[in-house]
């Protein structure tokens, strides 16, 4: 199985065998249901479908309550394909826990999420621009703009990509090569080392 979705819980610090103090995030991973199974001769491709996150018929459409339906599982909020072929080892209905993907101890994994949305900034935040500079020469009011952004008479226009104030944060992000410091199996949890994209209770895609 390539992976699991999860929820981040938060971040916490565990002693490692050396005895240095390592920092770590906790992610919640599965239970997740498999909801659809799809194969190279009906949709050209082959992957399995993961529901995560219980809800509510009342917050359902009814076109998805169909779809869990078929499943024979209630309905999830979050769904999520998995690109690879398990005809004949898995079929709808089964539910993955973190113990059946996951091996704590040997496990590198990877880590899919949305960072935390930071609005609109300017050059300084954004993109790490040391500003203009001093404040002598009557540069009161120029500490964190981003100065000169091209050429006068000729493009007389700035080129495409310049890095510019604007919307940061909020976008997809995968972290690689996550050391797995322990998996609690009882409590469907998954201990890796470093950090991972989004906000404690964000959504994330765990591949092992």
């Amino acid at each position: 199985m390539p992976g699991l979705i999860g929820k981040k819980i938060g971040m916490t610090s565990v002693f490692g065998a050396d005895g240095k103090n390592l920092p770590c995030t906790v992610i919640e991973a599965g239970p997740c249901v498999v909801t659809q199974l799809r194969t190279v001769e009906k949709d050209g491709y082959a992957a399995v479908q993961l529901a995560y996150d219980e809800t509510t018929e009342k917050h359902t459409s009814k076109p998805l309550m169909g779809h869990f339906s078929k499943a024979g599982t209630t309905p999830r909020r979050k769904l999520v394909e998995f690109e690879a072929n398990f005809e004949g080892e898995l079929k709808l209905g089964d539910t993955l826990t973190v113990a059946d993907v996951i091996k704590e101890g040997v496990d590198f994994v990877d880590v899919v999420g949305t960072s935390k949305g930071k609005g609109f900034q300017g050059v300084v935040h954004r993109h790490g621009f040391a500003g203009v500079g001093g404040k002598t020469h009557g540069q009161h009011n120029r500490l964190r703009h981003p100065g000169s952004m091209g050429a006068s008479s000729w493009p007389s226009r700035v080129f495409p990509g310049m890095r510019m104030a604007g919307r940061m944060g909020n976008d997809r992000v995968k972290v690689f090569n996550l050391q797995v410091l322990k998996v609690d199996a009882e409590h469907n949890l998954l201990v890796v080392k470093g950090s991972v994209p989004g906000a404690k209770g964000s959504y994330l895609i765990v591949e092992a």
